[in-house]
């Protein structure tokens, strides 16, 4: 896999390498993961779009978002254990960044579970943590896992 990433809108056909990738990046006792079926529920939503993120002909990542009334909030974002480290995550919120600019967004916010990784990358690409929902997450075996929502406005919008 030493092949340039290349980020892809998305849609239904694509719900199947989604749920691959899902499957591997998500460990089952956190309850970050969503089904095919909620995924492919919000699909067609106006304002939501998926990108995914290949190297060659391979699914390594993608990102799940939407956009209204100038907000854009990054549902979900995954990347293959065996791909992360090569720069897909970053492309991924790069992507996010720029197409949540073009659909009008002066505001970008997420949510993610306190203690992923995940989180050093969201904050070294300008977000900031602004607040604690508890109890958010369900684990596999019942604990309950706290989230933290993270924002970053216009200011800081421009890819990195």
């Amino acid at each position: 896999m030493s092949e340039a990433v290349a980020i892809e809108e998305g849609g239904l056909a694509d719900l199947p390498a989604v749920m691959t990738v899902m499957e591997t990046a998500f460990d089952p006792c956190f309850g970050e993961a969503w089904t095919a079926s909620q995924c492919a529920g919000l699909l067609p939503l106006p304002g939501v779009w998926l990108s995914v993120a290949r190297i060659g002909d391979e699914a390594v990542g993608f990102a799940l978002a939407r956009a209204i009334a100038g907000e854009a909030e990054l549902l979900l974002l995954a990347v293959r254990p065996d791909a992360q480290g090569r720069g897909v995550g970053k492309s991924l919120l790069n992507h996010f960044f720029r197409e949540s600019l073009t659909r009008g967004a002066d505001h970008l916010h997420l949510e993610v579970r306190d203690g992923n990784d995940a989180i050093k990358l969201y904050t070294r690409l300008g977000f900031s943590i602004v607040g604690r929902r508890r109890n958010y997450y369900n684990g596999r075996d019942g604990q309950q896992y706290d989230a933290l929502s993270l924002a970053k406005t216009a200011a800081s919008l421009q890819p990195q």
